[in-house]
């Protein structure tokens, strides 16, 4: 009796944890180097989610590029186009950080300046376990980035955009000589999206 109650107990348990993942919004990036698919995790993060998905419904990362790789770090984009020229963005978002998410490979954050609160549409996508972006306190210097979902599909493609040659363009950095573009950004509906795991 116990034994079946347990196994009826785990079995509902594993339910619900799935069901609340298959939930979670899930977005399409169409790079010129290949798709990346995203699952957003709005119980960690719900002003940041709901802002970055403002900005894939406005279509906003359309024609933006990854303007900032560093293959032993992250890769940026979300704010530029082709000839470096920054979009305008909304108002900037509150930091919510120490939400029980990490800096790790495949996940993806907000990118800002060192004011923690000034997150606005940039974003970077981690290609190796960065703890030293972890919130580890509320200090300026401790805040951290904030994570607010992960790769679940396209990890190749991360890894393929890590691995380009980067130049500098005045006044940036790390610029890839190739231009990688982001062509389209969706939000999946249900029936399109792929199993929860990276590949």
């Amino acid at each position: 009796m116990l034994r079946t109650l347990l196994a009826t107990l785990t079995l509902f348990i594993s339910f619900v944890s799935s069901n609340a993942q298959a939930q979670n919004p899930q977005v399409e990036m169409r790079t010129s180097m290949g798709v990346i698919v995203l699952e957003l995790q709005p119980e960690n993060a719900p002003e940041t989610v709901k802002n970055f998905l403002q900005y894939v419904n406005e279509g906003y990362y359309n024609g933006t590029i990854f303007h900032r790789v560093i293959a032993d770090f992250m890769i940026q984009g979300g704010g530029f186009t082709a000839d470096l020229t920054a979009k305008k963005t909304r108002d900037p978002i509150k930091h919510e950080g120490g939400n029980g998410l990490r800096n790790q490979v495949g996940t993806i954050a907000m990118a800002r300046t060192a004011d923690p609160n000034s997150a606005t549409s940039q974003f970077f996508i981690n290609v190796v376990d960065n703890q030293m972006l972890d919130f580890r306190g509320p200090g300026p210097q401790e805040i951290g980035y904030c994570v607010f979902g992960r790769v679940i599909k396209g990890l190749d493609v991360v890894n393929k955009i890590r691995s380009v040659e980067t130049m500098a363009r005045p006044p940036h950095q790390n610029v890839p000589r190739q231009t990688i573009t982001i062509e389209k950004v969706t939000v999946l509906d249900a029936s399109a999206k792929p199993a929860a795991k990276s590949k």
